[in-house]
């Protein structure tokens, strides 16, 4: 590659927006035709383990964006200092050390939700979402580009989580937030019990990846 090719793309790279349309997919696709959840595959225990309440599902999405957004741009920042031999112990340090600054927070300032997620906020260094993105895109991007492509990754993952959350609140115990709805309107719910345990998760889950699958066309191969 010439010096003159190496400049141009120098100044290209400058030069493009912050927003621009290939950041901005970086962020839209992951919450519809490439989600990591309902397209990859990834990170389903978590949405079948956290997602009995709203509150503390949207908790759990926090914490791994945070994760997730902060360590992609630190893997990129790092990414031509990292030795390709031990790329692996780094990123899963990296994220270590993020799970547990934000595991501390947690118990400081939301004591009684960090008590319902348990160790799914430490498990979160176990979530091939997070560890995926640092692999396939932060060691080979620029910090902002790896900080959109974590962001969307994490608004996909959490989509589907709040999704999954919602009905099985809702139908598991007749309430959203703690609020009971079928007793605002009258109506007496006794909850549905399946939806209180994996079982229900699954089932959601399970119509969720169906319904985005068939209206984007996807279908395995044979």
């Amino acid at each position: 590659m010439s010096t003159e090719t190496v400049e141009v793309e120098k100044v290209a790279a400058k030069s493009e927006p912050l927003f621009s349309k290939k950041n901005r997919k970086l962020v839209s696709n992951p919450l519809d035709s490439d989600n990591p959840i309902t397209v990859q595959v990834l990170g389903v225990c978590s949405a079948l383990a956290v997602t009995i309440k709203l509150e503390p599902t949207i908790v759990m999405c926090i914490a791994v964006w945070v994760v997730m957004a902060f360590s992609s741009t630190a893997i990129s920042l790092l990414r031509n200092t990292i030795p390709n031999r031990i790329r692996i112990i780094v990123q899963l340090a990296v994220v270590a050390s993020m799970v547990a600054i934000v595991d501390q927070v947690l118990q400081a300032y939301a004591y009684d939700v960090s008590k319902q997620l348990s160790v799914f906020v430490g498990l979160i260094i176990t979530n091939c979402i997070v560890m995926g993105r640092l692999e396939a895109f932060a060691l080979g991007n620029k910090p902002w580009p790896s900080f959109m492509d974590a962001t969307g990754n994490a608004f996909g993952y959490a989509a589907i989580l709040i999704i999954v959350a919602f009905f099985r609140e809702l139908l598991g115990s007749g309430s959203v937030f703690n609020f009971k709805v079928f007793e605002a309107v009258g109506i007496n719910y006794v909850g549905n019990g399946v939806m209180t345990n994996t079982a229900g998760a699954c089932i959601i889950l399970g119509l969720l990846i169906w319904a985005q699958r068939a209206r984007n066309g996807y279908y395995e191969e044979e």
